[in-house]
Order: C-alpha cells, then sequence, then structure tokens
C-alpha cells in the first residue's frame, strides 16, 4: 500500500495543497510562484524518489518568507501522515552530496524530537529569485513538522547556487532512506522507547 499524505494549510498568508507520495516514482508537479525554489522541490521529489503535487499561493508581494517556510511545515506534516505509526521504517538516514566544486552532507532522524541545525556561508543573498537565507526557514519547518532532526551542512564550496542545491539533494537522500522500509523489521517501531 502506498504511503500517501494529503495536506490543506491556508492560512492569512498563504494557502497550499500538498500531495505526497513517499513511494513515488520521483514525479512533482510543483508551483510556488518562486521559480528557484519550485527547482529546489522537484529536486527533492527525484532525488527522494517521491511523488510531489504542490501549489502554493503566498503574499509574495510582502516577501518569499511565509511562503518558503508554510511549505516545508507542509511538506513535514504530509512526511508524518504518510508514515503513520511508522512501524517498519529505517527511521535515519544521511547522505553526503557532491556537486562539482561543492560538498553537502545531510543527516534525518524521524526519532519525534524536533530540531534543525544548517551550517553554510553562503556568498550570494540570492540565487536567481530565491534569498538563500530562507533555505534555512524552509529546512526548520520541516523539522518542526515532522517532529525530526535534520542537520545540515556544506563542507566546502564557491558556488552559492551548487551549495543551496547541493544542500537540498543532500536532505532529499538521507529523507529517502529514513522513510524507507526495512523488510525484516516490517512490525517493529525503531525506538527502544516504543513511542516516536
Amino acid at each position: 500500500m502506498a504511503r500517501i499524505g494529503k495536506i490543506q494549510r491556508n492560512s492569512k498568508e498563504t494557502r497550499i495543497a500538498l500531495r505526497l507520495n513517499l513511494d513515488g516514482r520521483g514525479k512533482s508537479e510543483v508551483s510556488t510562484g518562486i521559480p528557484f525554489f519550485d527547482h529546489m522541490l522537484d529536486l527533492v521529489t527525484r532525488h527522494g524518489g517521491f511523488d510531489l503535487k504542490l501549489k502554493a499561493n503566498g503574499d509574495l508581494e510582502v516577501d518569499q518568507h511565509h511562503t518558503v517556510e508554510d511549505v516545508g511545515i507542509a511538506l513535514g506534516e504530509a512526511v508524518t501522515s504518510a508514515l503513520g505509526d511508522k512501524r517498519g521504517i529505517n527511521r535515519a538516514g544521511y547522505f553526503l552530496m557532491p556537486m562539482d566544486e561543492t560538498l553537502a552532507a545531510a543527516a534525518i532522524d524521524l526519532g519525534g524530537r524536533p530540531f534543525c541545525v544548517l551550517k553554510a556561508k553562503f556568498s550570494a543573498p540570492r540565487v536567481g529569485d530565491f534569498h538563500t537565507e530562507l533555505a534555512e526557514d524552509f529546512f526548520q519547518g520541516f523539522a518542526q513538522s515532522a517532529r525530526a532532526n535534520v542537520h545540515l551542512r556544506v563542507l566546502y564550496g564557491r558556488s552559492t547556487h551548487h551549495q543551496v542545491e547541493a544542500l537540498f539533494k543532500a536532505f532529499a537522500r538521507a529523507l529517502r532512506f529514513a522513510v524507507s522500509r526495512d523488510s525484516r523489521l516490517r512490525r517493529v517501531l525503531p525506538s527502544t522507547k516504543e513511542l516516536l
């Protein structure tokens, strides 16, 4: 059975409709009004092996922050919904992603304790139309709503474009492993506390 999360998130600042299939084929249909951010979400879909349908209408005339953060929140909620009781999943995953001169790392634990750490020094304040400082807001929103530890780091790199892209790809690959099922442990909750 496919693991699917559907989220409808409406506020004064954003209106988001999101459908996520964790057992997809890397297909995306994404529209946030921020083209570079759409590209990053497409990368998450492709590298995560997920199917994602997302339509976000935000107050971009004010700023990109509300849209980017709320999409992160909605994505985290969708992952939580799709996972159900979390029995049989790997729970944690990590990945090192090279992109030309850049190397980024991501580690994720879906253990129920939200925390986000992002270590990166972007030399450019924008990549295309995307404000680079908002990458942290996206991952923070995801971590809070997925109740996950999310640790991300750019180890080195020159191009801000490559740094941001490598972070999103590493995140996707780490999440892909964390949500994957282990057939040997299909009825086991991956916690000695018996609580996630």
